[in-house]
């Protein structure tokens, strides 16, 4: 039984800290409920709200989002290169076609670049946000749950 309520402890441990977390929130028994009973009504409403939101304060969070694109000048310039010695060498001078290719070249990929940047920035605001929303969510669930148990929430 001493293990039960030991693990019961640390469960209600990481609920709390996953909590805090997700986003500071004090809880009050205004109505005398023990500490044990204050625990089990804590982890049915954590149950309660992950299945209403579908968000679990517990889990880390998973960021699907990538490193942002890295030399584009660079690549671009080097494509352009290639591509402008062999229109060169058609024209007669390879080594000026290579020069205005990597010109070009580079500078579109430049473009590209920050075009990609520009959007992989974008897609983490997003995701910043929707995280946001899901934890408000969750907490005022949990809090709803609670303050219908008989607690103060705040």
């Amino acid at each position: 039984m001493r293990n039960i309520t030991t693990l019961a402890t640390v469960g209600v441990f990481l609920l709390s800290y996953g909590m805090a977390e997700a986003g500071e929130m004090f809880v009050f028994p205004k109505n005398g409920q023990s500490k044990e009973q204050q625990e089990q009504d804590q982890f049915a409403c954590y149950k309660w709200a992950k299945e209403q939101t579908g968000f679990d304060p517990m889990k880390p969070v998973e960021h699907a989002s990538t490193a942002p694109p890295q030399g584009g000048a660079v690549k671009g310039a080097a494509k352009g290169a290639a591509i402008g010695a062999v229109g060169g060498a058609i024209a007669g001078d390879a080594g000026k076609g290579a020069a205005i290719g990597a010109g070009v070249g580079g500078a579109g990929g430049a473009m590209r670049k920050r075009k990609s940047e520009k959007q992989h920035e974008a897609a983490e605001k997003k995701a910043e946000q929707a995280q946001e929303a899901s934890v408000d969510g969750y907490n005022r669930a949990f809090g709803a749950c609670m303050e219908g148990k008989g607690y103060t929430v705040k």
